[in-house]
């Protein structure tokens, strides 16, 4: 992929709260809150003209944990992704481009 960011989970960040007491994990939609905007800065893309079209959640997130977002954009558009913790993949997806409506 030739596109990276890192990003540390903050240990205080306020979707620990309720998601979960006692094992926090963050939350998916987090997640890729997350990694969507990261990409979006780098890309220039609107992400309002995109779609999540395929993501998959194959590992928590937690407390601390640093980030490596990576992406890439083939020649027809679509941006890959995978996010990793360390050596662990924890998630990855497609975003496919849009046209304004």
């Amino acid at each position: 992929m030739n596109n990276a960011a890192r990003w540390t989970v903050p240990p205080d960040h306020p979707a620990f709260a309720g998601h979960f007491p006692g094992i926090p994990i963050l939350p998916g939609v987090v997640l890729l809150d997350v990694a969507l905007q990261i990409i979006a800065a780098a890309t220039g893309i609107a992400l309002d003209l995109c779609e999540i079209s395929s993501a998959k959640f194959l590992g928590p997130a937690r407390p601390g944990d640093e980030l490596l977002i990576r992406h890439s954009v083939s020649a027809g558009g679509t941006i890959r992704f995978d996010i990793l913790a360390g050596m662990r993949k924890i998630a990855s997806g497609n975003i496919a481009p849009g046209s304004p409506v």
